[in-house]
């Protein structure tokens, strides 16, 4: 049986930041890119774990829980903008915002 190596967490955290990655670039749904933006910061968060864990220095996981703070923050704004969105233009797509038009 194989152990499971850090660079089996570098391959992960690398897979979750590329699908959040495109996830950002092909969709149309704030919400989507919402999440996606999580999925990419949740990889980035595997690799810093798995970074500091190797070197046995907690540098990496004591800047995840910064990374953690700014991403709740980022949900309750994200979410906070669309509803109001969805209010004011009843979609939420990317396409639908246009802040010149009333």
């Amino acid at each position: 049986m194989e152990t499971v190596t850090p660079s089996h967490y570098l391959c992960l955290s690398l897979c979750l930041f590329s699908i959040g990655f495109f996830g950002v670039l092909l969709r149309r749904n704030l919400l989507l890119v919402l999440m996606s933006l999580e999925l990419m910061l949740n990889g980035i968060n595997l690799a810093l774990v798995n970074f500091s864990r190797t070197s046995l220095n907690l540098d990496g996981s004591i800047f995840v829980f910064f990374i953690m703070t700014v991403a709740a923050a980022e949900v309750a704004v994200g979410l906070a903008l669309l509803v109001a969105l969805y209010k004011r233009r009843n979609s939420v797509f990317s396409e639908d915002i246009n802040l010149i038009h009333n």
